[in-house]
């Protein structure tokens, strides 16, 4: 028997700031405490929410090994004290990964199978690396020049992007720049408040001469990437990180961070149980793949695809958050599909804010869904390249 497809709503959505990689304020906190914070922040949004009736919760991770792996999902689920009743999966689609999870949710909710279901995405830079901790490629991706763009570094397909797209230096450098400003003025004017979760970072010093240990408590609240001492002459100055002769350095580059992200999705039938407020409408998803040496122009195929689901054109969307993982990929999706740079990234983006990899698409989709309700506008888009070579797009609706 054939189910009638329903609509699946968002009615919370919250992220952590986003910490710096390495040296921030989440350099030794663990990601699935992260992501049990922004558990605990999305909840706070719904308190009339009987947890019993979330049915699953999809997470995103890009490269669940480590203090992330074992499931973080589940195991976040469980740490944050939701019931045993409600399950946990961890998806993988890299950069898109949190994205995915919303998109997976919003799924389960439309052919009728969950009327609650949590979705979101965590990521620590600062304890996995890039690529993991024991890359292992196929041999088979280096037997010739078919596949060898699969064991391409970000930067070079980046940089890649940039000469065949003809993205200059001097572009990327102001694109860059203009990032940091725009997150530096909604740092400053409230912009993020509504869509941040407070965390608290717990650090304990032993003192080996007499055996105490000393605990520091402090609260974090705003997002550490953005820098106001950014300038055009600085990043001028910065010398290119992938080629000799390229363009791409680490100033015009997303930085790499620590976060993650939490969206609660719910049935009209929940909705009206509970006495849920709906946020936005989850309306299509896209994902496509394109050359993996030059994945940064994934969301030039990914954007017509979700928006041809939606039965939309691209001047209905009010709002874009095209995920920054570099300038020049960004800059040549720009302008191949005529966006209006006034609507994307109106508060900066991953160049400035940071970028942690599966978290971001969760990120990114609270700070779109905010924003819709904070400027009153109907549709907005989240977008992402991905790693090996994909492009991926999600549409919501204000209600």
């Amino acid at each position: 028997m054939s189910k009638q497809i329903q609509d699946a709503y968002v009615v919370a959505a919250t992220r952590t700031p986003i910490g710096k990689s390495g040296r921030g304020a989440f350099r030794n906190m663990r990601p699935d405490d992260l992501l049990v914070a922004a558990i605990h922040g999305a909840l706070a949004q719904v308190p009339t929410l009987d947890p019993k009736a979330i049915e699953d919760a999809i997470v995103g991770c890009a490269m669940p090994e480590a203090e992330q792996g074992l499931n973080v999902a589940r195991i976040a689920a469980l740490l944050a004290g939701l019931p045993n009743t409600v399950g946990g999966i961890t998806v993988n689609r890299f950069c898109a990964s949190g994205l995915s999870a919303v998109q997976m949710a919003a799924d389960r909710i439309r052919v009728g199978e969950a009327d609650v279901m949590i979705a979101g995405g965590a990521e620590s830079m600062s304890l996995v690396p890039m690529t993991g901790n024991k890359p292992s490629f196929n041999p088979r991706i280096f037997a010739g020049d078919e596949n060898v763009g699969i064991a391409y570094g970000m930067g070079l397909t980046a940089e890649k992007v940039a000469q065949q797209w003809k993205v200059s230096r001097e572009a990327q450098d102001e694109f860059a720049f203009q990032s940091h400003q725009k997150a530096l003025r909604a740092i400053a004017s409230g912009e993020y408040d509504d869509e941040i979760t407070p965390v608290e970072v717990v650090e304990r010093f032993p003192n080996l001469a007499d055996g105490s240990v000393t605990e520091t408590r402090r609260v974090v609240r705003v997002d550490e990437g953005p820098r106001a001492d950014t300038s055009i002459e600085g990043l001028a100055k910065l010398k290119p990180v992938f080629a000799a002769k390229g363009s791409v350095t680490a100033g015009n580059s997303s930085q790499t961070s620590d976060g993650a992200g939490c969206l609660i999705l719910a049935s009209e039938r929940a909705i009206r149980q509970f006495g849920l407020t709906p946020l936005a409408r989850f309306v299509s998803f896209a994902s496509k793949g394109v050359p993996p040496e030059i994945m940064g122009i994934g969301p030039i195929e990914a954007i017509p695809a979700a928006l041809r689901y939606a039965g939309l054109n691209q001047q209905d969307l009010d709002w874009i958050e095209l995920n920054e993982a570099f300038a020049a990929q960004s800059i040549a999706v720009l302008n191949t599909l005529g966006l209006d740079p006034s609507k994307v990234n109106p508060v900066g983006g991953a160049i400035a804010r940071g970028h942690p990899l599966g978290a971001s698409g969760a990120i990114r989709s609270a700070t779109l869904i905010h924003a819709m309700r904070r400027h009153n506008l109907r549709y907005g888009m989240m977008t992402m390249c991905v790693g090996t070579g994909q492009g991926a797009a999600g549409i919501f609706e204000r209600v």
